[in-house]
């Protein structure tokens, strides 16, 4: 149940308004997101910069991130209060891919790797990526939501370099788990709340597959 956000663009951006906005929806939110957040950017020799902190993003220095053309947050809200650890904070990071998840799952029947379940999922998505991620990320969806006793949301931004796959599912409360992105020639955004740097947000439906690059 946490909050995610991810701009990209052609040029440098300031990161500090849409990180103020995010700490902003982040506190204001009906679900607590206090148990710690974490970004991304992307470097001018295309590396990702990570950093992640325990304490809830609106209680931390988000005008230290400067410019960058590529920024993936997160603010976390720990299912049961549990696993409250920097080591858990999103995003998650495999060299190239950047990973953010938004969810709640019950029951998940699936052997994978990770300390928590986002990164168990992240690592799933991988694992039928043979060139072709979108496709990889349906064929997950498809099989985790089979072997799941309950999947109130699933939503997930993996990020590359070249540009981002958007999936989205939620059977209940789609208020709060409905995603939304906003897109043009110099970019695009995604965040799970519409937020007022941007005023041109579009809701993504639950079982949608997007790919912005």
């Amino acid at each position: 149940m946490c909050r995610l956000l991810v701009v990209k663009s052609r040029k440098p951006f300031d990161t500090k308004p849409h990180l103020q906005a995010f700490a902003t929806l982040s506190r204001e939110s009906k679900e607590y997101q206090g148990h710690g957040w974490g970004c991304a950017v992307i470097n001018g020799g295309g590396v990702w910069s990570l950093y992640h902190n325990i304490k809830p993003i609106w209680d931390d220095d988000v005008a230290a991130f400067g410019e960058s053309t590529y920024l993936i947050a997160h603010a976390r809200s720990a299912f049961r209060d549990e696993g409250v650890k920097v080591e858990n904070n999103m995003p998650f990071c495999d060299g190239p891919n950047v990973f953010v998840f938004n969810g709640e799952l019950h029951g998940v029947r699936i052997r994978e790797i990770g300390r928590i379940g986002a990164e168990k999922v992240f690592n799933y998505i991988k694992r039928f990526d043979h060139g072709d991620t979108e496709v990889a990320m349906r064929r997950a969806f498809e099989v985790i939501e089979k072997r799941s006793d309950n999947v109130r949301a699933m939503n997930v931004v993996l990020c590359s370099a070249a540009g981002a796959w958007v999936g989205t599912l939620f059977n209940d409360d789609p208020q709060y788990y409905t995603m939304h992105y906003r897109c043009d020639d110099d970019g695009f955004a995604v965040c799970s709340e519409a937020y007022d740097v941007f005023d041109d947000w579009t809701p993504l439906a639950s079982r949608s597959f997007k790919v912005f690059s």
